[in-house]
């Protein structure tokens, strides 16, 4: 089979992968370059993939172990994907704050990757945030000040009121600020404004203030990049150097699909 086609979307983050079809057994040159282009790109789009839920894991799997979510029940028969779905009865909907994908964990996830089959007529975009290029704008001064410092990621106070008793204690983990990509090695911002509560050892004055100014980094266009869905698309993200913000402007319109979770390791 032909070669993957790789169509960069914007000058920091984000790519169009062509020319390969999903529903059929990839090749280890098609896995290899999916691999690479993830890694070049930080979040990559797939469009027309009508999969089912094993082909579903089985391309998450190019990229490790699956994970089960700490809070959010898998679906019937596939404890590690998650339905994500909003409609007219719903009061909040997944993902509607900057985040990365469970940071609150003590290995946090390498990568998330969503398959929608249901959208609204318009609306419900996601947005993708580099924190490679949120780093690289900071000041030399404020990237060694922030070098040696640790932040807490804790999931309790968003899951209790989501999903109430379904664990009793959800994660609650420390990891540095400024995040080594294992693979890559360039260095991200590695805080957000779901999970991150506080900046260990440090006054709560100044842990508020830099982590306001972190936090507002994720919302600057120039990082950015936004997926339009469309009816059987596929987004895959590393959250290893991404944030996202899914756009819940489709009220009482139906956005439908599943997720899976990619198993990663302990930041540094």
């Amino acid at each position: 089979m032909s070669k993957i086609t790789v169509i960069p979307m914007t000058k920091n983050i984000g790519a169009t992968i062509d020319n390969v079809d999903l529903t059929c057994t990839l090749t280890d040159t098609q896995c290899a370059d999916i691999q690479q282009a993830l890694m070049d790109y930080q979040v990559i789009f797939f469009r027309n993939q009508a999969i089912t839920h094993e082909q579903h894991k089985a391309i998450g799997r190019i990229f490790g172990d699956l994970i089960i979510h700490p809070g959010a029940p898998g679906i019937e028969g596939h404890p590690d994907i998650v339905a994500i779905h909003a409609d007219k009865s719903s009061k909040y909907v997944a993902g509607d704050n900057w985040h990365s994908d469970l940071s609150c964990n003590a290995e946090p996830p390498m990568g998330s990757m969503l398959y929608l089959h249901t959208l609204p007529d318009i609306g419900g975009d996601t947005l993708f945030s580099s924190m490679y290029a949120a780093y690289d704008a900071l000041s030399p001064a404020m990237q060694t000040y922030l070098s040696g410092l640790e932040a807490e990621h804790d999931a309790n106070p968003v899951y209790h009121s989501i999903y109430k008793d379904y664990g009793t204690a959800y994660p609650c983990s420390t990891h540095p600020i400024v995040r080594t990509h294992p693979v890559t090695g360039r260095k991200g911002i590695f805080v957000n404004a779901s999970y991150t509560t506080r900046i260990v050892g440090v006054s709560k004055t100044e842990s508020d203030g830099i982590l306001n100014m972190l936090f507002n980094l994720a919302k600057d266009p120039n990082f950015q990049v936004r997926f339009v869905w469309q009816p059987h698309s596929i987004a895959i993200w590393d959250n290893r150097c991404t944030q996202h913000f899914a756009v819940w402007d489709y009220f009482p319109q139906t956005r439908s699909g599943y997720r899976v979770t990619i198993g990663g390791d302990k930041p540094f």
